[in-house]
Parts: C-alpha cells; sequence; structure tokens
C-alpha cells in the first residue's frame, strides 16, 4: 500500500466547557495537522502516471483547512453565554462554533471526514495540539 503525508499548521484558541482544570479557560495552541491518504496502486496513464494523487491538490485542501481554523477562537455550540459571544462578534473577533468539543481528538475525526468529503482515500488523520501531543482518527478496517 502506498501512503502520502501532507501536513499544515494554525494557532487559535479554544476551551473546554464543563472540564475541571486548565483547559477550561481560553487558552492558545499550535495545531498541526497530518492527513495521510493511501492506495493499493498508483496511476498508470497522463500527468500523473506513478502518483497516488498530485502532492499539490492534497497539500492545497489541507492548507484551505488549516487556514480557515487560524487565529480563530473555536467553541463548541452552546457553550458560550449569547451575550458574551455578542459582544466578541461585535469587536470583531473571529469566533467558529463547532458542534463538538474542541479536543484534538474530535478533530482528528473531524479532519479525517472532510478531506474523505473532498475525494481522498483517507488512510488516517493526525491532530498535534502541542508539539509533542497528538490525536489520530483513522476508520476500522473490521466491519
Amino acid at each position: 500500500m502506498y501512503i502520502l503525508k501532507a501536513e499544515h499548521s494554525f494557532d487559535s484558541a479554544h476551551f473546554l466547557a464543563g472540564y475541571e482544570g486548565k483547559c477550561s479557560n481560553i487558552h492558545g495552541h499550535r495545531w498541526r495537522i497530518e492527513i495521510e491518504v493511501k492506495s493499493n496502486v498508483l496511476i498508470k496513464d497522463g500527468q500523473l502516471s506513478g502518483m497516488v494523487v498530485d502532492f499539490g491538490d492534497l497539500k492545497q485542501a489541507v492548507k484551505r483547512m488549516a487556514d480557515e481554523y487560524d487565529h480563530a477562537l473555536i467553541i463548541e455550540e452552546g457553550t458560550m453565554r449569547e451575550e458574551t459571544l455578542g459582544c466578541l462578534l461585535q469587536d470583531a473577533f473571529k469566533i467558529i462554533k463547532v458542534p463538538f468539543r474542541p479536543t484534538a481528538e474530535n478533530f482528528a475525526a473531524y479532519f479525517y471526514n472532510r478531506m474523505k468529503a473532498d475525494g481522498f482515500d483517507v488512510k488516517r488523520a493526525t491532530v498535534y495540539e502541542t508539539p509533542a501531543n497528538s490525536a489520530a482518527y483513522e476508520e476500522s478496517e473490521v466491519n
């Protein structure tokens, strides 16, 4: 099996509502997304002959996702008072609401599914919350 990997980073803040500890406060990370795609065969003809996918297309897709979240406050829907959220938005802060708790584990599954929806045969998505701590998601080979 052939495996290609592309990665990109973004800086953003988040907090974990309902968590008892430091992460319940707004804090930032340099997140790193790694996406691995797979194939048992290489493309046989044309410009992409001998490739799994065009690395440029893979890198651009990962960068596009990362850029969406760069320099934003990521919040789980329903975890911030509307008055607080309204003030932040009124002051033109970049706020991104997600329908899940913004953990590395949930982001790994989220980015995996986004890349898959974009047509990539994704093997694994890994999200680093710090340089030494990451979470990965891949679908089970067993049904």
